[in-house]
This record gives C-alpha cells, structure tokens and sequence, in this order.
C-alpha cells in the first residue's frame, strides 16, 4: 500500500476501515486525510497516532507512538502492517427524536398528564479515540443508524427529567420552545460527550398532550 485515502461516498458513515488484509503500508507512502476527517493508526488494538487533515509521507519522525510500540526507535524503512480508521468528523444534520411512549408528567392546572414529544437534532464526531473505545470499536464500517437508537433514548430521558423539574404548566409550552430547546441542549450534550459526540442542535418541535386535555384547553380558551 502506497497511499491510504478515504473517499466518502456515504451520507451516514461515522467510521471506516482502511482495507489493509494482507497487505503491508510502505514507509514513506502518503495518507491522505480530507477536511472532515481524522484518521488514526491502530496496533494490535492499541490506538497510537493521530491525523488531522492533510497529506502526509509516513516516517517515523510522524508516526511517534507507532514507532514506540514496534521497537523503531533506531529507525525503520520496510513495509509494516497496522489498521488505520477514518472518522467523518462533518456535521450529522435533521436527525429525528421523539417520545415513542407519553411521558408522564404533574401539571399544575391538570395534575398528572401525558406528554408526548419530537423534534431534530444534530452531532458530529469530536474525539475519535473516545468513539472508538465506547462505540465503534474495531468494526470495518460504522453507520450513524447503529447509534441513532442510543441517541434518541438519552434525548427523550433528559426531556423527562427536565419537563418533571421544569414544573411550566403545559398551556404556556408552545410559547416556550425554543426557550425549552435551549436549556435541554446542555444536559443532552453532556450525554453525548461520553460516545465523543458533539452535540451541535436539539430543536424541541412540539410538545402534546392527550386530546381530552387539550379540548379542556380549547374550551378554556373559547370562555
């Protein structure tokens, strides 16, 4: 192997194996590294360097812990073999959440209710090491699809939680969602920073009630 790219063809790939079965890197080829990506070298399931973009002619001089790892402190120029992982660092945009069960909730002008929510979110990948270790370990291809379902089950726990403590009653919410959107944001990226996940939006679009709630709303508001 000479050169070692990533060409992304996908619209939902996180991670990507560089192709290396019985093949040898040759010292001294290039690793081409896009915008929106970062690649790391991995050793017999031990992570060693790491690439921002660019183009690089691999040495020693830039693969330091690799080096350490195989012994080459005295220098080394024949071909060697390790795995190398791309992550697509770009932004992951209008994905889908939302309360697959009502959520139950006291109001105070209805006592005890039933919420149901959705809305968008967006995240990105911002530590690939922590990606690797908590996720996608040493898989060859990596979809957003497989950790959609984690993501959204936090998104709708810390709604929950923050509608239980917020204690705003349920008439005054569609006035207040964005003002909502913004304070689940901080909880909810907190969560995501254990994958290495970036949270970069979390938009709240509707917040519902059951239909014999909101009639009693509606008739409220005729009087």
């Amino acid at each position: 192997i000479d050169v070692i790219e990533w060409v992304d063809d996908s619209l939902d790939t996180l991670v990507y194996r560089f192709p290396v079965y019985n093949r040898l890197i040759q010292m001294n080829s290039s690793l081409i590294v896009r915008e929106t990506q970062k690649a790391i070298f991995v050793d017999e399931g031990k992570i060693a360097d790491t690439f921002g973009p660019g183009h690089y002619k691999l040495s020693t001089k830039n693969l330091p812990v690799l080096t350490t790892l195989k012994h080459w402190t005295h220098g080394f120029n024949a071909p060697f073999k390790t795995d190398v992982y791309f992550y697509n660092t770009r932004q992951f945009v209008d994905l889908k959440w939302g309360t697959p069960n009502s959520v139950t909730v006291r109001d105070s002008e209805f006592g005890a209710i039933q919420v149901r929510a959705f809305g968008i979110y967006s995240f990105r990948i911002n530590d690939p090491e922590k990606v690797m270790k908590q996720i996608s370990g040493t898989e060859g291809v990596y979809k957003v699809s497989r950790i959609e379902g984690q993501l959204r089950e936090t998104i709708v726990m810390k709604f929950s939680d923050f509608f239980a403590e917020a204690k705003i009653p349920f008439i005054d919410c569609a006035a207040n969602l964005n003002e909502f959107s913004d304070q689940l944001k901080p909880g909810v990226g907190q969560e995501f920073e254990q994958f290495g996940l970036e949270l970069n939006r979390l938009i709240i679009e509707n917040i519902s009630v059951p239909k014999e709630i909101e009639d009693v709303i509606q008739k409220k508001a005729g009087m």
